[in-house]
């Protein structure tokens, strides 16, 4: 399995945020983050683990009680069984199937959720229920091509060279994405004429903002690029998630209704982008700058020797993978916390000393999409376009996913 370290380097310190109330979806979702590291997994094969997991363990407490409409799971609600339990069962049976070396971690995680529910019917109910669902689960992804073979092809004329390293998981371009019909649901319009007004000003702004050496950079700016590395981009989502989850007391179903859809959503991004991204292959900044006389556009002057402030990531530009992370992650967190006010910090994974506060989710995707320009890897219209397909996707699985049930609805009237 390919990885992608430096994601996963210092993922056990997510719980460093500020302190926010566990139960047992934010306790597991901590432990999926511990086993992953260990195991060296991540981007998307990382995001694909949660979703598993926390939907699993969503169907499993509502196997339960019956509060919100499962994804994968039938059968009647069983009602004397333990949630907590389910959930628990669910979540450790997925993780061992998907990661069994890390068995005694998971182990001893399970062990620890279970200490606090008596022994009993509906202790051994629950757990019978979470790992059937669990399996089930697992079965309706076990041919979702994510572990297809890797075989991209790169454009090039023989005898041109062209970079060796491959690029990250192409095959999650032709993935079964969750809840979707197919991969290439959302895809947008194709990204902007190299001969257009809207590529020049992106290719200029992302030149001048975006350089290794930017004189227009601001202090502030690059702070913010410096710390939103791939390390801290999907965390910080889980991290806000479960401060507003506290400050607002949200239930075990309720999280586990939160907790799925962030993560179905976040594993859709892998799989749409990656759809979209292939399909247009459009060049990354670092190679439009030092060929801006190839692109038949007076308004972009080539600088040889240009070079962005961040790697470059090793798949096609457009559209933004951070861009599309945010439409999905804000979707999901809006359509449970609204719009309004919501101060929350997100902690850097590797350095717990750095953090950065909020005052609304909107605030901190757009920072999230921004520094991707000032880092020099992404034009703004990417960003954009793929919030667009981001919102797109979050909309679709609330609309139709994990919806109360009638006896939720009728209890909150």
């Amino acid at each position: 399995m390919k990885t992608l370290h430096s994601a996963i380097i210092g993922l056990a310190l997510l719980a460093s945020a500020p302190a926010a109330q566990a139960d047992v979806i934010t306790d597991w979702n901590h432990t999926a983050l511990e086993v992953m590291k260990t195991a060296n997994v991540a981007g998307n094969p990382w995001t694909r683990s949660l979703a598993m997991m926390h939907v699993a363990m969503a169907d499993a407490v509502n196997g339960v009680q019956g509060r919100y409409t499962r994804y994968v799971a039938t059968g009647p609600v069983a009602s004397r069984a333990s949630a907590e339990a389910a959930a628990a069962a669910a979540a450790r049976e997925m993780l061992v199937r998907l990661y069994p070396g890390q068995k005694a971690k998971i182990d001893e995680a399970y062990a620890a959720s279970l200490k606090g529910i008596p022994e009993g019917q509906p202790r051994s109910e629950g757990i019978a229920l979470g790992e059937r669902i669990a399996e089930a689960v697992y079965a309706d992804r076990s041919n979702d091509a994510t572990s297809a073979p890797d075989t991209y092809r790169p454009v090039t004329t023989p005898g041109v060279w062209i970079p060796t390293a491959p690029p990250l998981f192409p095959q999650y371009a032709q993935a079964k994405p969750w809840g979707l019909d197919r991969a290439d649901q959302f895809r947008p319009v194709p990204p902007p004429a190299l001969s257009s007004a809207l590529y020049a000003r992106d290719y200029n702004e992302t030149k001048d903002f975006g350089a290794a050496k930017s004189a227009k950079r601001t202090p502030e700016q690059t702070a913010a690029v410096n710390f939103w590395t791939q390390t801290n981009l999907g965390p910080a989502w889980y991290q806000a998630a479960r401060q507003l989850s506290d400050a607002k007391g949200l239930g075990v179903a309720e999280n586990a209704r939160l907790y799925a859809l962030l993560s179905m959503g976040l594993a859709n991004c892998f799989i749409i982008d990656w759809d979209a991204k292939f399909h247009y292959n459009f060049w990354r900044p670092v190679t439009a700058v030092r060929n801006g006389d190839l692109d038949n556009n007076a308004a972009t002057e080539r600088d040889a020797g240009w070079t962005p402030l961040n790697a470059t990531p090793m798949h096609p530009e457009y559209p933004s993978q951070a861009g599309i992370n945010v439409g999905a992650a804000a979707g999901v967190l809006e359509s449970v916390f609204g719009t309004g006010a919501l101060t929350f910090t997100v902690t850097d994974i590797v350095d717990p000393s750095k953090q950065r506060t909020f005052s609304s989710v909107a605030q901190m995707g757009e920072e999230h999409r921004l520094v991707r320009v000032w880092g020099g890897i992404h034009f703004r219209n990417s960003t954009e376009v793929g919030e667009t397909m981001g919102r797109k996707i979050a909309d679709h699985l609330v609309r139709n996913y994990l919806k109360p049930t009638r006896q939720t609805a009728d209890a909150a009237r």
